[in-house]
């Protein structure tokens, strides 16, 4: 393993500690993501070459679907598109309404070099660009203020004018938005900036500087969309990688809900395919019954058309080619690699590293993988056997010299307080069989 910077080592084990997946630095852990790279760094080059796509990614609880949106993120951002992932949710974030999946996207938008949310960082190098060129294309000096101020508004009206058609306001919020942080007003220039983002409740103070009426909604957030990929593009950052997680979430909502979010999905991907958004790479997460089942897409046929995907073959021949993508989990084998990937990581940096490759040989991470996985089955284990292993464990081989995990952690137990709803229900089946009592049934 190459060398790993303190730092990161230590965001790493925090987050595994947790149970959480690490925002970042997924690839030094990565562990069966190679059959997909060739494919999708192809997907992410075209995007940035101002195309466009989609995929879908499937898997039931604990294959890792969150982890490959993060992982897919990092290889984006190497490519200098920024990232944004959004979690669909039944109040936050409902797949039905644009408008909320756009302040999703603007919350969590990152880029390399600037965490969540990173708009005021994209707008202010995209105005800061601007000012260069037009520096530059009309020979005006960096002392006349007032000749660049006009130029670059001009500058600002021009790049925007396929927006303006739809959403005319944009540009003009992004021109007095320059305005007012100039005029070191900065109350009204992060308030405007919010309004930009799709922010509700904006005082109408700032909207009446801009002359600006109204707020992001369903009619206009696709626009506004279109309209970040432009200043994106325009900022040296190609294209976007957005992740809708957890899409399954929709099979909650009431049938005409639904039915709505169907719809709202199949326009967006109808959209790629039309070119409206050059440099949108949207991918969306999803279980099993969300794409098969009664209450998920073959409710609505033009959707379940547009994400169909034969899996009848053994899925060793499945292509990242299709619109979907399977995610078949971990099997004991992978889980045990991705133990001992983890250990060697906490100990390449610790100063009793000696002592962890000692005490926790592959032959202990294939034993706690086993134990753990015998509560949970192997599918949902990942989380929690990662969890263990690291706070368990490996903090107490590098804290204590006469911790011997073989002797002094003999049995793993797990608590119903420290797992999900998903794991526990699987460390209640991997008990006993289940009654008919404890079987969920999807009723109107």
């Amino acid at each position: 393993m190459a060398k790993v910077s303190r730092l990161r080592r230590r965001r790493i084990i925090d987050a595994l500690s947790r149970g959480t997946v690490p925002q970042s630095d997924l690839d030094l852990f990565a562990i069966g993501m190679e059959r997909f790279e060739k494919t999708l760094d192809e997907d992410l080059s075209v995007a940035a070459g101002g195309g466009a796509g989609f995929k879908a990614i499937r898997g039931e609880y604990g294959s890792g679907k969150t982890f490959f949106a993060r992982w897919l993120a990092e290889r984006a951002k190497r490519m200098r598109m920024a990232t944004s992932e959004v979690q669909i949710s039944d109040g936050d974030t409902p797949l039905h309404h644009p408008q909320a999946i756009y302040r999703g996207l603007i919350r969590s938008l990152s880029t390399a070099g600037s965490p969540p949310s990173a708009l005021r960082d994209i707008v202010d190098a995209w105005l800061f660009r601007l000012e260069e060129e037009v520096e530059v294309a009309k020979g005006i000096s960096r002392d006349d203020r007032r000749a660049i101020g006009a130029a670059v508004d001009e500058r600002i009206e021009s790049r925007l004018s396929g927006v303006s058609r739809n959403v005319p306001a944009f540009a003009t919020a992004l021109r007095f938005y320059r305005q007012a942080r100039l005029s070191g007003d900065a109350a009204t220039a992060d308030g405007l900036l919010a309004w930009v983002g799709g922010q509700q409740n904006v005082a109408a103070s700032i909207r009446r500087y801009a002359g600006l009426k109204g707020e992001v909604d369903a009619s206009n957030a696709y626009s506004f969309m279109e309209g970040l990929l432009t200043v994106l593009r325009d900022c040296g950052h190609p294209g976007l990688l957005l992740v809708l997680d957890e899409v399954e979430t929709v099979q909650r909502l009431r049938s005409d809900f639904r039915l709505r979010s169907f719809e709202a999905l199949r326009g967006m991907i109808d959209n790629i395919d039309r070119g409206k958004f050059p440099g949108l790479y949207l991918v969306i997460t999803g279980t099993p019954a969300f794409y098969e089942g009664r209450q998920g897409v073959q409710l609505s046929p033009p959707l379940a058309q547009r994400l169909h995907t034969d899996f009848a073959t053994d899925a060793r021949f499945d292509t990242a080619r299709a619109i979907q993508i399977r995610l078949t989990g971990f099997d004991h084998d992978r889980l045990v690699e991705l133990g001992c990937v983890v250990r060697d990581l906490y100990a390449q940096g610790d100063p009793a590293g000696g002592r962890i490759m000692s005490k926790v040989d592959d032959g202990y991470v294939k034993d706690l993988a086993t134990a753990v996985a015998g509560h949970l089955g192997v599918g949902t284990a990942p989380r929690v056997f990662l969890r263990k292993l690291v706070a368990d464990v490996l903090f107490r081989v590098s804290e204590h010299e006469d911790f011997d995990p073989r002797v002094d952690y003999k049995q793993v137990k797990l608590a119903e307080s420290e797992l999900t709803a998903e794991e526990q229900n699987a460390m209640r089946t991997a008990r006993r069989p289940m009654s008919a009592a404890e079987v969920d049934l999807d009723l109107p």
